[in-house]
């Protein structure tokens, strides 16, 4: 999965983006999430500095 790479999701919460991913017609889960991924990123990849990425992050409540 990913390229690769490992990553480790809880069970749940790979339950819950299969059936996501398959009501939006999504052809596997991992397509599914590569989008997610992909569009999150795009708002930090878009910032100017590293001070822009840290207050987009503190905005979003992923650090404080």
């Amino acid at each position: 999965m990913f390229g690769g790479g490992k990553v480790k999701l809880d069970k749940d919460l790979i339950a819950r983006l299969k059936k996501v991913s398959d009501t939006a017609g999504y052809a596997t889960v991992e397509e599914f999430i590569t989008h997610i991924l992909e569009k999150e990123l795009q708002q930090f990849e878009d910032a100017e500095s590293d001070e822009d990425i840290k207050n987009k992050l503190r905005g979003l409540g992923y650090i404080s």
